[in-house]
Protein backbone atom coordinates (compact mmCIF):
# COMPACT_ATOMS: atom_id res chain seq x y z
CA UNK A 1 0.00 0.00 0.00
CA UNK A 2 1.42 3.39 -0.90
CA UNK A 3 1.56 6.48 1.30
CA UNK A 4 -1.39 8.19 -0.43
CA UNK A 5 -3.70 5.22 0.25
CA UNK A 6 -2.58 5.00 3.87
CA UNK A 7 -3.24 8.71 4.44
CA UNK A 8 -6.56 8.48 2.59
CA UNK A 9 -7.60 5.51 4.75
CA UNK A 10 -6.72 7.44 7.93
CA UNK A 11 -8.63 10.45 6.58
CA UNK A 12 -11.78 8.46 5.75
CA UNK A 13 -11.68 6.55 9.05
CA UNK A 14 -11.16 9.71 11.09
CA UNK A 15 -14.03 11.44 9.27
CA UNK A 16 -16.28 8.48 10.07
CA UNK A 17 -15.19 8.58 13.70
CA UNK A 18 -15.71 12.36 13.89
CA UNK A 19 -19.17 12.24 12.34
CA UNK A 20 -20.26 8.98 13.96
CA UNK A 21 -19.18 9.96 17.45
CA UNK A 22 -20.89 13.33 17.03
CA UNK A 23 -24.18 11.79 15.91
CA UNK A 24 -24.01 9.06 18.54
CA UNK A 25 -23.22 11.29 21.50
CA UNK A 26 -25.80 13.84 20.37
CA UNK A 27 -28.50 11.20 20.09
CA UNK A 28 -27.80 9.51 23.42
CA UNK A 29 -27.10 12.77 25.24
CA UNK A 30 -30.32 14.40 24.07
CA UNK A 31 -32.49 11.30 24.47
CA UNK A 32 -31.22 10.76 28.00
CA UNK A 33 -31.62 14.41 28.96
CA UNK A 34 -35.22 14.40 27.75
CA UNK A 35 -35.85 11.42 30.04
CA UNK A 36 -35.12 13.81 32.94
CA UNK A 37 -33.65 11.18 35.29
CA UNK A 38 -30.63 12.92 36.85
CA UNK A 39 -28.85 9.64 37.68
CA UNK A 40 -29.15 8.33 34.13
CA UNK A 41 -28.21 11.72 32.65
CA UNK A 42 -25.12 11.89 34.88
CA UNK A 43 -24.00 8.41 33.82
CA UNK A 44 -24.58 8.95 30.10
CA UNK A 45 -23.09 12.45 29.99
CA UNK A 46 -19.95 11.15 31.69
CA UNK A 47 -19.55 8.90 28.61
CA UNK A 48 -20.51 11.70 26.20
CA UNK A 49 -17.63 13.81 27.51
CA UNK A 50 -15.24 10.85 27.42
CA UNK A 51 -16.20 9.96 23.85
CA UNK A 52 -15.52 13.51 22.70
CA UNK A 53 -12.12 13.51 24.37
CA UNK A 54 -11.10 10.00 23.27
CA UNK A 55 -12.50 9.88 19.74
CA UNK A 56 -13.62 13.28 18.47
CA UNK A 57 -10.53 15.25 19.53
CA UNK A 58 -7.99 13.05 17.71
CA UNK A 59 -10.26 12.95 14.64
CA UNK A 60 -10.59 16.75 14.66
CA UNK A 61 -6.79 17.01 14.62
CA UNK A 62 -6.26 14.32 11.97
CA UNK A 63 -8.82 15.63 9.51
CA UNK A 64 -7.03 18.81 8.38
CA UNK A 65 -3.59 17.19 8.56
CA UNK A 66 -4.56 14.28 6.34
CA UNK A 67 -6.92 16.35 4.21
CA UNK A 68 -4.36 18.97 3.21
CA UNK A 69 -1.81 16.24 2.58
CA UNK A 70 -4.24 14.48 0.23
CA UNK A 71 -5.12 17.71 -1.58
CA UNK A 72 -1.46 18.45 -2.24
CA UNK A 73 -0.57 14.86 -3.12
CA UNK A 74 -3.44 14.72 -5.64
CA UNK A 75 -2.26 17.97 -7.22
CA UNK A 76 -5.26 20.15 -6.36
CA UNK A 77 -4.50 23.80 -5.61
CA UNK A 78 -5.25 24.82 -2.02
CA UNK A 79 -7.17 27.74 -3.55
CA UNK A 80 -9.67 25.41 -5.24
CA UNK A 81 -13.19 26.56 -4.41
CA UNK A 82 -14.15 23.23 -2.83
CA UNK A 83 -11.00 23.23 -0.66
CA UNK A 84 -11.56 26.80 0.51
CA UNK A 85 -15.26 26.22 1.29
CA UNK A 86 -14.51 22.88 2.90
CA UNK A 87 -11.94 24.56 5.14
CA UNK A 88 -14.30 27.42 6.04
CA UNK A 89 -17.11 25.02 6.88
CA UNK A 90 -14.76 22.79 8.89
CA UNK A 91 -13.72 25.87 10.88
CA UNK A 92 -17.39 26.76 11.43
CA UNK A 93 -18.01 23.25 12.78
CA UNK A 94 -14.92 23.58 14.98
CA UNK A 95 -16.04 26.97 16.27
CA UNK A 96 -19.29 25.31 17.35
CA UNK A 97 -17.55 22.24 18.79
CA UNK A 98 -15.10 24.03 21.11
CA UNK A 99 -17.80 25.64 23.28
CA UNK A 100 -19.76 22.37 23.12
CA UNK A 101 -16.89 20.67 24.96
CA UNK A 102 -17.14 23.17 27.83
CA UNK A 103 -20.96 22.94 27.80
CA UNK A 104 -20.86 19.13 28.00
CA UNK A 105 -18.46 19.19 30.95
CA UNK A 106 -20.67 21.72 32.73
CA UNK A 107 -23.83 19.71 32.00
CA UNK A 108 -22.16 16.54 33.24
CA UNK A 109 -21.27 18.31 36.49
CA UNK A 110 -24.78 19.68 36.98
CA UNK A 111 -26.27 16.22 36.35
CA UNK A 112 -23.82 14.58 38.75
CA UNK A 113 -24.63 17.11 41.48
CA UNK A 114 -28.38 16.60 40.97
CA UNK A 115 -27.98 12.81 41.00
CA UNK A 116 -25.92 12.87 44.21
CA UNK A 117 -28.41 15.08 46.02
CA UNK A 118 -31.50 13.33 44.63
CA UNK A 119 -32.69 16.56 43.02
CA UNK A 120 -34.09 17.26 39.58
CA UNK A 121 -31.87 18.59 36.84
CA UNK A 122 -31.51 22.33 37.51
CA UNK A 123 -32.66 25.12 35.16
CA UNK A 124 -28.99 25.80 34.28
CA UNK A 125 -28.79 22.31 32.78
CA UNK A 126 -31.74 22.99 30.47
CA UNK A 127 -30.34 26.36 29.43
CA UNK A 128 -27.02 24.72 28.54
CA UNK A 129 -28.85 21.94 26.68
CA UNK A 130 -30.51 24.56 24.45
CA UNK A 131 -27.10 26.12 23.68
CA UNK A 132 -25.66 22.64 23.06
CA UNK A 133 -28.40 21.81 20.55
CA UNK A 134 -28.14 25.29 19.04
CA UNK A 135 -24.43 24.78 18.37
CA UNK A 136 -24.83 21.17 17.28
CA UNK A 137 -27.20 21.93 14.42
CA UNK A 138 -24.89 24.29 12.47
CA UNK A 139 -21.92 22.01 13.19
CA UNK A 140 -23.83 19.04 11.78
CA UNK A 141 -24.94 20.97 8.67
CA UNK A 142 -21.39 22.26 8.13
CA UNK A 143 -19.90 18.77 8.32
CA UNK A 144 -22.50 17.36 5.93
CA UNK A 145 -21.55 20.13 3.49
CA UNK A 146 -17.86 19.32 3.97
CA UNK A 147 -18.56 15.67 3.15
CA UNK A 148 -20.32 16.74 -0.04
CA UNK A 149 -17.47 19.05 -1.05
CA UNK A 150 -14.81 16.41 -0.41
CA UNK A 151 -16.67 13.79 -2.43
CA UNK A 152 -17.98 15.94 -5.31
CA UNK A 153 -15.07 18.41 -5.54
CA UNK A 154 -17.24 20.89 -7.50
CA UNK A 155 -15.47 23.55 -9.56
Amino acid sequence: MNEYLIVKTVHVLSSAILFGTGIGTAFFGLATALGRDARTVAAVWRWVVRADLLFTTPAVILQPLTGFHLVQAAGFPLTSTWVVWGTVLYLVAGACWLPVLWIQVRMRGLAQAAAQSGAELPPAFWKLLRFWVGLGIPAFVALVAVFYLMVAKPA
